[in-house]
């Protein structure tokens, strides 16, 4: 029956996108009822299957050897699927309303519902090997979302994106192929795989392997220098760009170097060695870098996606702690960022599409008069700050708290970029709050005539992150307590 459940929660999203492009609905509330519904259940299926987790792994398919694709429902599964399936009918509630003014509306929901089974592939993976093959699926399914508007503009970021992920998953693949030769197994073992009798004198070797794969996986997570491809998919519709930088593609680079760091290379072999303090310096700079182009950036969503390229290397910077501590702190931050940049992403979205404002100067006089949206915003800025009682607050304590606790002086330092980013990411996301409620004297708002809060399509995915980022920030124990049980092996 488990088996059956996990086969369901991949291919159902699938085939539901599938269908969506072949049914002749009558009416675009008829299409809107399928696919809600389909989402819905799916991810009940998921929380069942999540809540009833079976202890064995799921082998679909075997290859030769050890090679196999299989499946397996440990704590990072648990993380990554249960964090993917929360958010997903919210977002797909929100690209209803957003949509409407989109054309080609059909092929859209087939690829974004599509989206949806295949990262659960990448979260339910019992190996490297089936979690490189979704991940290079999840490249396939998101590129006709990139360029949905087929404009030059979309035309040309969908092929930056293209190269890039074919680029990276290329290094990827090395690192998967030196798993397969120098590991007992490709399953994901928390403390590694690797045979120490194997290795014999190519640790360096080994480490500079482990160095060339964190690069090709972290090209989805946008680390420098290969972060290029993020704020140029900003011309995609905004729930996309959501999906990109909030949800699917960026966390699953963040969510693969999380699996070939404690679970396929491990700590005990990278802690201390060169490769750690490669890795750490490109995370650091990373993160000073996002928030820095952010400050410059005035179109409001490629804003947001440099503070996203920022935010990510804040969840590798506790992957390459490389302590318990340090994972802990990476899965706080990958799950808490989700709710605070999803709905800094769609409360941007709701602007855009009530007003086709893009620029953050055009923002003046605004939060008068879309008080729900910006409110929301508000709150996704101040969490995304640091600010105590909200969610990045308590990822940001856990980070700062892994990095004094692992004694090394490389991850002093990256507590300094973490302050100088918490600095930043104020100055560029403050800048729009006082903009939009608080206007030059004199300003006037009859040229903000006609503008008003969009429908509950769009606010009641906003009321719900906003009430979740509160929830995390306030009474953050249980899930937290839950990151530890996976980072110490007891799921």
């Amino acid at each position: 029956m488990s088996e059956i459940m996990l086969l369901t929660v991949i291919l159902l999203p699938v085939a539901a996108g599938v269908l969506v492009s072949v049914l002749p609905f009558k009416k675009r509330r008829h299409m809107e009822v399928f696919l809600e519904t389909l989402v819905v259940l799916n991810t009940l299926f998921v929380w069942s299957l999540l809540i009833n987790s079976p202890e064995e792994r799921f082998v679909l398919a075997n290859f030769t050897g050890n090679l196999t694709i299989a499946f397996k429902v440990d704590g990072m599964a648990m993380v990554f699927a249960g964090l993917v399936s929360f958010l997903w009918p919210l977002a797909t509630l929100f690209a209803f309303e957003y949509m409407m003014k989109e054309e080609h509306e059909k092929v859209f929901f087939m690829f974004y519902t599509m989206t949806y089974g295949v990262t659960l592939g990448i979260a339910l993976a019992g190996n490297l090997l089936t979690m490189y093959f979704f991940y290079e699926l999840l490249t396939l399914v998101t590129v006709p979302l990139v360029m949905h508007t087929l404009t030059r503009e979309a035309i040309l970021a969908s092929r930056k994106y293209l190269y890039y992920s074919l680029g990276g998953a290329a290094f990827a693949f090395i690192g998967l192929i030196f798993i397969i030769v120098y590991g007992s197994t490709t399953d994901f073992v928390l403390g590694g795989v690797l045979d120490v009798a194997k290795i014999g004198s190519r640790t360096n070797t080994l480490l500079l392997i482990y160095v060339i794969a964190f690069m090709g996986f972290g090209v989805k997570a946008a680390i420098c220098p290969f972060n290029s491809w993020l704020p140029q998919a900003g011309v995609a519709p905004t729930p996309v760009t959501a999906l990109l930088h909030a949800v699917a593609v960026v966390k699953a680079g963040a969510f693969a170097i999380l699996r070939l760091t404690y679970y396929s290379y491990g700590t005990e072999f990278l802690r201390g060695t060169w490769a750690q303090y490669a890795t750490m310096a490109v995370v650091m700079f990373t993160i000073v870098y996002g928030c820095s182009r952010a400050v410059k950036e005035t179109h409001i969503k490629r804003r947001l996606a440099y503070s996203t390229i920022s935010n990510l290397s804040y969840i590798l910077f506790g992957a390459v702690i490389m302590t318990p501590l340090g994972m802990v702190a990476a899965l706080s931050h990958m799950v808490f960022h989700a709710f605070m940049k999803i709905c800094s992403f769609f409360c941007a979205g709701a602007i855009m599409y009530q007003t086709d404002k893009h620029y953050v100067h055009e923002l003046d006089g605004m939060g008068k008069k879309m008080p729900w949206v910006f409110g929301a915003f508000t709150v996704s800025a101040l969490a995304l700050m640091g600010v105590p009682g909200l969610a990045g607050f308590i990822s940001k304590w856990n980070l700062a708290s892994a990095a004094v606790e692992s004694g090394n002086v490389l991850a002093y330092f990256g507590i300094g970029c973490l302050l100088l980013s918490a600095l930043l990411t104020a100055i560029y996301m403050l800048t729009i709050v006082v903009r939009a409620f608080f206007p030059a004297a004199g300003f006037d708002y009859g040229k903000l005539e006609g503008i008003k809060d969009p429908n509950w399509k769009m606010i009641v995915p906003l009321t719900v992150f906003v009430v979740m980022i509160v929830v995390f920030g306030l009474y953050s124990g249980p899930v937290v307590n839950f990151f530890e049980d996976v980072a110490n092996g007891v799921y």
